[in-house]
């Protein structure tokens, strides 16, 4: 990939794209969403009340403006994401990380899991990747999102691509997973009905996308429930939820193991094959446990299991160092507390994650007892954006969502503060667009 800036940014812009993409985060603070747009893109999430409704109640879902990436960036990315597939696939590194994952993980369904969710800051070294999620949440509302870009100057317009075809790739996604898990049935019968399963969905902060989803599926043929699992019954045969039979249950659920006592009937059905759930345990187990890091990060054990020169290379330069705190070790870490950041194992969205240098004794306490790694902090790149008038800068992240190895759409998060949140004002899901440059970043390579 060599691709240049545009006539109109040369000679504006430095021809390096990570140095030209920053110069356009610290420069640009133009509004970028065209929010009547927006409000169109999002009023099939509608039922009883408009997306200018629920857009309100959640006034920090959506930033203003976009984040500009370096296209190589983007790339190596995509690289790391790849790559770490790779590595997933290989029976050693299963046998390695099921070692500690709970019991249901042991069960291998034939779905790849859908929605995993790579997450990666932007360090002095290029994209660090910071964690993986199994199952992201926000790719519907982002792909409405970009949508809603428009252009602030000429000199950008150059650069802004066509919007990739979210809604077509997550919908054969669902598809795949059907004939992946279900290949003779779907030879003569197409995916029909999914259950979009979460805890108590109308309360969830992201719940206007399950009705995107849910309008998504129906648009193409497909009946889809919103449904908490309490609602899901297991009759030995099949998955119910109001007496309709479940084909595939989308789950946005973060009990990962289905432990909980209202998960029950899932869990049993998905045991017994008797539904295709996507993502399942055993997704979680092999990507988005944080202690899989370090296996991803041991140099000399993925040598020894057969991973290529290129794929190690790629992986030492791109995962953060990660060790697991124990009760042996807990002392060491205490002293160097500045230059880790804590996070629990199976932990999802920020929750018991602390940066060392905000850190208590007392709460480190609670880490110190086990069930946390430690990852090397690296401090995110910014954004800097006008609110009310007033200069202000923001952290970002960026997130990949990928199935199968392949990415499908990259967004960003701004926040202010410790971890990515939604309470930030001008923060929230922002546009990616990425930045050309002439010659390839060292950090690139």
């Amino acid at each position: 990939m060599n691709a240049q800036l545009p006539p109109s940014l040369q000679g504006l812009l430095p021809a390096d794209c990570r140095a030209a993409a920053e110069l356009l985060n610290r420069g640009c603070a133009c509004i970028s969403v065209d929010h009547q747009s927006l409000r169109r893109e999002l009023a099939a999430c509608a039922r009883d009340a408009g997306a200018s409704d629920w857009l309100a109640s959640r006034p920090h879902l959506f930033a203003d403006s976009m984040v500009f990436v370096g296209a190589l960036h983007l790339e190596r990315m995509a690289r790391t994401i790849a790559a770490i597939e790779r590595v997933v696939a290989l029976p050693a590194y299963q046998q390695r990380v099921l070692a500690y994952a709970p019991a249901v993980a042991q069960h291998a369904p034939a779905a790849a899991g859908v929605f995993l969710g790579y997450d990666f800051h932007l360090g002095p070294q290029g994209p660090q990747l910071i964690e993986i999620n199994s199952n992201a949440g926000g790719a519907l509302l982002n792909a409405g999102l970009l949508r809603a870009q428009r252009a602030c100057c000429a000199a950008v317009a150059q650069i802004m691509p066509q919007p990739p075809p979210v809604e077509r790739l997550v919908l054969e996604m669902f598809r795949n997973e059907w004939r992946l898990a279900r290949p003779e049935v779907a030879a003569t019968r197409p995916l029909a009905r999914v259950a979009i399963v979460d805890e108590a969905p109308a309360g969830q902060y992201l719940a206007p996308e399950f009705e995107l989803f849910r309008r998504l599926f129906a648009d193409n043929g497909i009946a889809a429930l919103i449904a908490d699992p309490a609602e899901l019954s297991y009759d030995g045969e099949r998955l119910h939820c109001r007496g309709e039979a479940i084909d595939l249950v989308y789950n946005r659920l973060t009990d990962f193991a289905l432990a909980a006592p209202r998960n029950a009937s899932l869990r049993q059905a998905y045991l017994a094959d008797a539904v295709v759930l996507t993502p399942h345990p055993r997704t979680h187990a092999l990507f988005a446990d944080k202690r899989n890091l370090l296996a991803l990060g041991d140099q000399e054990w993925l040598r020894a299991i057969g991973v290529e020169q290129g794929d190690r290379e790629l992986l030492a330069s791109s995962i953060p160092r990660t060790e697991e705190v124990t009760p042996e070790n807990a002392e060491t870490f205490w002293a160097s507390r500045r230059q880790w950041f804590f996070k629990p194992a199976a932990g999802f969205g920020s929750k018991a994650a602390y940066r060392g240098d905000k850190l208590t004794r007392r709460v480190f306490a609670e880490v110190a007892r086990g069930g946390h790694v430690a990852q090397a902090v690296v401090s995110p790149s910014e954004r800097r954006l006008l609110i009310d008038g007033v200069e202000q800068d923001f952290k970002l992240d960026l997130r990949n969502y990928a199935y199968r190895g392949a990415v499908q759409l990259v967004s960003a998060r701004l926040y202010r503060g410790q971890t990515t949140n939604f309470r930030t004002p001008g923060g929230g899901f922002a546009a990616v667009l990425a930045v050309p440059g002439q010659r390839r970043c060292l950090s690139c390579e």
